[in-house]
C-alpha cells in the first residue's frame, strides 16, 4: 500500500466517480463526521458520482440515502439500492423526502431466501459461543449479520466458525469491520457496483473502471480492491493488513472519516480551480 500522496495527479484528474464503504470508512464511532459529510458534498458539487456501497441493511441506510449528497446507496452487499428523489434537495442535509428501492432478486426469491437465512442465523447463534445477531437485523431484507465488533466482541476463532457455518449452508459470507454477513445469491459489492452503474447511468462499469475509485477499510472490501486500479484504504485498514489477500493500492494518513476526506481533497486538487 502506497501513501495517498503518491497517487499521480494525471490518474486522479480522470476520476469521475467514487464508490465507498460506510462503516469505519465514512463513519467514525458509528456516525459520519462533518469533514466526511462535507467531503461527500464537495465531490458531488464538483460533478463526481458518489455511491456508498455497504453491508449495512436497507432499513438502516434509508435516512442516509435521504440526507447525504450521493447518487444512491447500495446496501446489503449489493442486493438492494436506495435512490432519493431530487425534489426539494438541499445541500448536504434535508429536503429529499421520496425514496425508491431497487432489488437484484425478485420478490419470491427474496421471501424464500429470507426464511432460509433465519434458520442459518439461529444455527450460528446456537453453535458459536457468544454469537448474536447484529442490532440492525430488523432492517435487513436479503442477508443476516452476526455482530463481532460493534456491540460485542467475538475472537477470531468464533468469527471463522460463524463463516464456516454460513458457507456450509450454501451462503456467501464476508467479514466487515463490525459484522459477519451471510446471504444467498450471486451478488456482492462488485456486482452491486456494476448493477447500479447500469441502472443509474446505462453504462458498463467494466468499460470505465479506470475512471472510478473505491475507498474501504476491511477484509470484505478485498474484491473491490482487486477490481479497481484506483483503490484506497483509510488508515485503520492496517488492523486487517495481515488478513488481506488483495490490498488497496493507496492508504491515507488519517483513519475513518478523516481518511475519506483526504481522498476527496486529493481528487478535487487534481481537478484544479473551478
Amino acid at each position: 500500500m502506497k501513501a495517498l500522496k503518491t497517487w499521480p495527479a494525471q490518474d486522479r484528474q480522470h476520476i469521475t466517480g467514487v464508490f465507498t464503504d460506510i462503516d469505519d470508512t465514512l463513519t467514525t464511532d458509528g456516525a459520519i463526521t462533518p469533514d466526511a459529510l462535507q467531503a461527500l458534498g464537495d465531490l458531488k458539487a464538483a460533478g463526481l458520482h458518489v455511491i456508498p456501497i455497504t453491508g449495512r441493511p436497507v432499513g438502516w441506510s434509508e435516512p442516509f440515502a435521504l440526507r447525504w449528497p450521493v447518487d444512491a446507496i447500495v446496501a446489503e452487499n449489493g442486493a438492494v439500492a436506495l435512490l432519493a428523489s431530487q425534489i426539494g434537495r438541499q445541500p448536504l442535509t434535508g429536503g429529499r423526502e421520496q425514496l425508491s428501492k431497487l432489488y437484484q432478486q425478485d420478490a419470491p426469491t427474496r421471501l424464500a431466501n429470507y426464511a432460509r437465512m433465519q434458520q442459518v442465523g439461529r444455527r450460528v447463534t446456537r453453535e458459536v459461543p457468544g454469537a448474536v445477531l447484529s442490532q440492525d437485523s430488523p432492517g435487513r431484507e436479503t442477508d443476516i449479520a452476526i455482530d463481532h465488533s460493534e456491540f460485542v466482541h467475538l475472537p477470531p476463532a468464533q468469527i471463522a466458525q460463524a463463516v464456516q457455518i454460513m458457507q456450509s449452508e450454501g451462503m456467501n459470507a464476508t467479514v466487515s469491520s463490525i459484522h459477519i454477513n451471510g446471504w444467498f445469491g450471486a451478488h456482492n459489492k462488485l456486482e452491486g457496483a456494476r448493477w447500479i452503474v447500469r441502472k443509474l447511468f446505462g453504462r458498463d462499469l467494466d468499460a470505465e473502471m479506470g475512471r472510478w475509485v473505491y475507498v474501504g477499510d476491511s477484509t470484505n472490501d478485498q474484491l473491490m480492491f482487486e477490481a479497481f486500479a484506483h483503490s484506497v484504504g483509510v488508515a485503520n485498514i492496517r488492523r486487517f493488513e495481515a488478513e488481506l489477500s488483495h490490498k488497496p493500492r493507496y492508504i491515507t494518513e488519517g483513519e475513518r472519516g478523516v481518511g475519506f476526506a483526504e481522498v476527496a481533497a486529493a481528487l478535487l486538487a487534481a481537478r484544479g480551480p473551478g
